[in-house]
């Protein structure tokens, strides 16, 4: 009898990649909280806030006139000069249309650009603790992800040696995100003009500043990315970003990027041949949300400030927990190295790490969070406190009471 081997049914592409860690933990919390136990997720990334009614009532007002066909893949003219006018006004960063695109998220965009400039064999230095999605959707190109650790003690952020020490001849994209998911930490203008320093003597890597938390601001400093600081990269620099946090528009997958028109081309080529356009329905409401005077944000971000200075008084009162202020964005990034070490020698803990320790906290009180091996970074964990001060009360309690008890 003849034997037939059975290939895989999955392309190697695919065991470059994972599910995403933070959707995965989402998914097991609720799967827990519909069976009735008493779940308090912080692993989310999303504003608790409803979207704002006149970004609503602008695409009730599409749906109403119809405007509900395809729309070019590259995203709607009006939206385009939106973005375009957004960046000139708050960015002082002059675009014209075609070198802007409109895509199904900030993800997507992210996922654009990596598929339009990298080839096997090219590297992309990714600092770390990094967003859970860079590294993937750098390897699914056949990239390498040179990952460069920034620990507590440097505030998160890559040091300009760091950075010159990681360039090979095969660095092809380095990826900056700022402020940071999932630490929050925020590149001052001197700190980004020395990283600029260093990128100018290298004149064929290009750079993603991933600015979607830009509005996000907790300490009411001016925000800067690395081409308001050093114009001299903008030939180079794709401006990664869009409507979901600022607005609490997660749902609508709305993102856009600014950058070189050779790569926003291809970039849209990709996208004609992937999605074809972002939602014409969401596309009215992000415009809206864009060309409005912003006031929307303050409320959100006043409460994230409130939130963050509960969240970062209460893990410092944990033993064997030390956590820093965020600057930005809505989350906390404690080290909980002390804490991981004396629940494993009690016992508590399956392993000594932080994703042991991450199911324990879900597991016997009830808390999500997302351990820091998900971002780079071991021994860590991050909370969104993109949810009540209520919620938080409980759930910092849950935790101490986890460790100390």
């Amino acid at each position: 009898m003849d034997y037939f081997v059975i290939k895989s049914p999955l392309s190697k592409c695919m065991g470059r990649i994972q599910e995403s860690p933070t959707l995965a933990i989402t998914a097991k919390a609720l799967k827990l909280k519909s069976e009735g136990k008493d779940i308090i997720g912080l692993a989310a990334g999303e504003p608790d806030f409803d979207t704002p009614d006149f970004i609503k009532n602008a695409a009730i007002a599409a749906i109403k006139s119809g405007f509900t066909k395809y729309t070019a893949a590259t995203g709607t003219p009006s939206l385009k000069k939106a973005i375009v006018a957004k960046l000139e006004r708050e960015n002082n960063l002059s675009y014209d249309a075609s070198e802007v695109i409109v895509g199904t998220g900030g993800k997507q965009c992210i996922f654009n650009l990596c598929l339009a400039i990298l080839d096997h064999g090219d590297e992309v230095i990714i600092p770390a603790p990094y967003w859970v999605s860079y590294t993937d959707i750098a390897e699914l190109t056949g990239a390498k992800s040179v990952v460069i650790s920034c620990g507590i003690e440097q505030e998160f952020k890559i040091l300009p040696s760091q950075l010159e020490e990681a360039i090979t001849e095969n660095t092809k994209l380095v990826l900056i995100n700022s402020p940071s998911n999932p630490t929050g930490s925020v590149y001052s203008s001197d700190e980004l003009k020395e990283l600029a320093k260093v990128l100018l003597n290298h004149p064929n890597i290009f750079i993603g500043t991933d600015d979607i938390y830009e509005k996000i601001n907790l300490n009411d400093e001016p925000f800067y990315n690395i081409v308001m600081v050093e114009p001299k990269l903008k030939n180079r620099t794709i401006i990664l970003s869009g409507v979901s946090k600022a607005y609490s528009m997660t749902g609508w997958r709305i993102g856009y990027a600014a950058g070189p028109a050779v790569i926003i081309k291809a970039m849209g080529i990709l996208q004609s041949q992937s999605t074809s356009n972002p939602t014409s329905i969401s596309q009215v409401a992000a415009e809206a949300a864009l060309n409005s005077d912003q006031s929307c944000i303050t409320p959100m971000v006043d409460a994230f400030k409130e939130r963050h200075r509960f969240v970062l008084n209460a893990f410092n009162e944990i033993k064997g927990i030390k956590c820093i202020a965020a600057k930005g964005a809505f989350y906390s990034f404690p080290y909980a190295q002390e804490a991981i070490n004396k629940l494993f020698n009690d016992g508590k803990l399956k392993e000594n790490n932080d994703i042991a320790f991450s199911e324990y906290l879900l597991e016997t009180k009830g808390v999500a969070v997302v351990p820091g091996t998900a971002f780079g970074a071991p021994n860590y964990f991050r909370i969104s406190f993109a949810t009540s001060l209520d919620n938080l009360k409980k759930a910092l309690k849950r935790i101490k009471e986890a460790i100390e008890d």
